[in-house]
């Protein structure tokens, strides 16, 4: 598992055809990313931190360039055993170059960590390094969960002379309210229509110029989107009116 990276990060919005074109194209370069099986489709559930005045929110629809978000993750369906591996993650955005941070722990302290209590015992001093920043951040944003992602993702990797290089497709995508963290529980609402995806192209250095050639023999536009934004405005909908500007900004 890697803990530390950074590279660039490019999003599109795709309607299956299109993702079903691209795939063809993609297999001839890329293989399907183990941890999905044959197919590199698995689910990704995300529960999102932010603070009081909801700050890593409005820096998105604002186009700051210095971002960051913090989330609870589970590579899998939304559960109650707080025994599951979870990933606590700092994900940040400094100009085009994204960069992430994280911890392979156990729900039940992941949620600890997140609430500002100590996470002992880590003998990587790297680890330890982010545990504390984590818990930095906690306390002195105040912060606190905000709402929770999931999504059926389809990842492609690269081959040996493309090891950063990542594809993928996400679909079905819904949020809910976060009253019970990452377990089952809270209605959920679809925030993407039915019929589209959301493609990344995820790299350490340049895209490879194949990659670039068959997004623009398919006509694929890069789009602000941010899967936090998106969800987060669309709960807020469902109690009281979105500005304008937020939504179409969402991007």
């Amino acid at each position: 598992m890697i803990k530390r990276f950074n590279r660039f990060e490019l999003k599109y919005i795709v309607d299956a055809r299109t993702r079903d074109a691209l795939v063809e194209d993609i297999r001839a370069q890329m293989v399907p990313d183990r941890e999905g099986g044959e197919r590199g489709v698995y689910q990704v559930t995300s529960l999102y931190y932010d603070t009081p005045d909801l700050q890593f929110f409005r820096s998105k629809i604002d186009g700051i360039r210095y971002r960051r978000k913090l989330r609870v993750r589970l590579y899998g369906h939304p559960t109650d055993d707080e025994s599951a591996k979870a990933m606590v993650e700092i994900k940040q955005r400094v100009n085009r170059t994204t960069q992430k941070r994280r911890l392979a722990v156990p729900l039940e302290r992941a949620y600890a960590l997140c609430e500002g209590e100590p996470l002992d015992g880590l003998e990587d001093p790297k680890d330890a390094a982010v545990a504390g920043e984590i818990g930095y951040l906690v306390r002195a944003l105040r912060l606190a969960p905000r709402c929770v992602i999931s999504y059926t993702r389809q990842a492609f990797m690269g081959g040996p002379y493309e090891t950063g290089l990542r594809l993928t497709f996400d679909h079905d995508l819904w949020c809910t309210e976060p009253s019970a963290l990452l377990a089952p529980g809270p209605h959920r609402h679809v925030f993407l229509p039915p019929g589209w995806l959301v493609m990344e192209v995820k790299a350490n250095d340049a895209v490879p110029l194949w990659v670039a050639r068959m997004l623009a023999r398919r006509s694929c536009e890069l789009k602000r989107f941010s899967k936090y934004c998106a969800g987060l405005a669309h709960l807020s909908s469902l109690e009281r009116p979105v500005e304008s500007a937020a939504t179409s900004r969402t991007g």
